[in-house]
């Protein structure tokens, strides 16, 4: 079958918007805050929100149903990269993660009393949410299998029990959806035990124990860690299935990695902007940068990663958008691409010389901001082995003289 990767007139016109108003509204807003979005000002979201709904951007990755565009996958990739080109523009057109991860499990996975009391709310922008599934060691983190926290049950629902640590979003955030252990030990389980459960941040049994400081700040409401004690919420609360949580984590986990790479491939894009343009204006020992050769091979380079990474986006998107699982296009993908932008970025920085390492240029902050990229959603080497696993698989099913 063959992949069309021209974007349809509607699309098109949708991504030449959002390219307009990130240029126009968001860049001028991350620059008089500095890129930080740490601290979750919440007057700032509502503003740039209301601004992208009146350019005609606000959610795009949205069902139509629920208020927005209703763009598959090779869709989103085109308009989140022209969003990601402003780390204030993702938050803008509320496709953010967490949200935008949640928004999509909430689509596929929840009941419809559950889509109104949350997804109607957060496709709006009314409310943030934030997904506590990492935990601090032992716990859960790169193996989802070592999951500590407990779900018991209890008289009309479940008592949480448990610690979850580097929780985006969390801050400020009105709703989590907690991955809780209901059957089965940690390191055991196998893929099985786990259930998801929707809890209000106004819970008694929820506590928000501290922001976490870290590389990155660009995160809206960043990094917390969060104590479910003796949590108690209904069973209208389970999210799908009991002890369907690993599963639905793949239903948010495979797509929300690819939403990831078309928002840090924006940034890149802006990085190489940033650096060609230096190039072009910067003269050195008679020559322009852009001249120089040394300087062209990493021009080149970066366009080469560009390239590379925007391709390998946009196949596992028609994967997934053809109901394909995709699990392999979207490792290779993630790991590629979180890499070749950090290389973009480092680039860019060095092009720019002193410049690019001072705060007169935005380009410090990116390569802080992308730096973390290689570790969440997955580390690179976890996904190397997931890769490798499957490719070895592969094998073992197509030869046979395998034993």
């Amino acid at each position: 079958m063959a992949i069309d990767f021209e974007p349809d007139d509607e699309t098109a016109e949708i991504a030449r918007r959002t390219a307009a108003f990130v240029r126009e509204v968001a860049l001028p807003a991350e620059a008089a805050e500095g890129g930080v979005l740490h601290h979750g000002p919440e007057a700032l979201r509502r503003e740039l929100q209301e601004a992208a709904r009146s350019w005609g951007v606000f959610a795009p990755h949205v069902p139509e149903v629920w208020g927005g565009m209703g763009l598959d996958l090779r869709g989103q990739a085109v308009v989140f990269e022209e969003a990601g080109y402003s780390l204030f523009g993702p938050l803008a057109i509320n496709g953010a993660a967490p949200d935008e991860g949640n928004m999509h499990l909430l689509e596929v996975v929840a009941d419809e009393g559950q889509k109104a009391r949350y997804l109607a709310p957060l496709t709006r922008g009314d409310i943030r949410s934030c997904f506590a599934m990492t935990e601090p060691a032992p716990g859960a983190g790169s193996d989802p299998d070592l999951l500590a926290t407990t779900a018991a049950r209890v008289k009309g629902g479940w008592r949480l029990d448990g610690r979850k640590w580097f929780i985006t979003g969390a801050r400020g955030a009105q709703l989590l959806i907690c991955m809780a252990r209901t059957g089965g030990t940690p390191g055991g389980s196998g893929g099985t035990g786990a259930t998801m459960f929707l809890v209000d941040a106004d819970n008694p049994g929820v506590e928000l124990v501290r922001d976490i400081p870290s590389l990155d700040e660009a995160m809206f409401g960043g990094h917390c860690e969060v104590r479910f004690d003796d949590c108690v919420v209904g069973d209208d609360s389970v999210l799908g299935e009991v002890d369907r949580g690993f599963h639905y984590a793949q239903v948010r986990l495979g797509p929300a990695r690819l939403t990831h790479c078309m928002r840090w491939l924006g940034l890149a894009r802006r990085a190489r902007d940033l650096a060609l343009q230096r190039s072009v204006e910067r003269e050195i020992f008679g020559s322009r940068l852009s001249e120089l050769g040394a300087i062209q091979q990493m021009l080149a380079d970066s366009e080469i990663d560009l390239a590379a990474a925007r391709s390998l986006i946009w196949q596992a998107a028609w994967k997934l958008d053809q109901g394909e699982r995709a699990a392999q296009e979207t490792s290779i993908a993630k790991t590629f691409v979180a890499e070749a932008v950090g290389r973009v970025v480092d680039r860019s920085v060095q092009i720019c010389g002193a410049l690019g390492v001072s705060g007169d240029l935005p380009l410090s902050r990116y390569l802080r901001e992308v730096r973390s990229f290689r570790i969440y959603d997955g580390p690179s080497e976890v996904h190397r082995w997931s890769i490798a696993r499957r490719a070895v698989r592969r094998m073992q099913r197509e030869d046979p003289h395998d034993g």
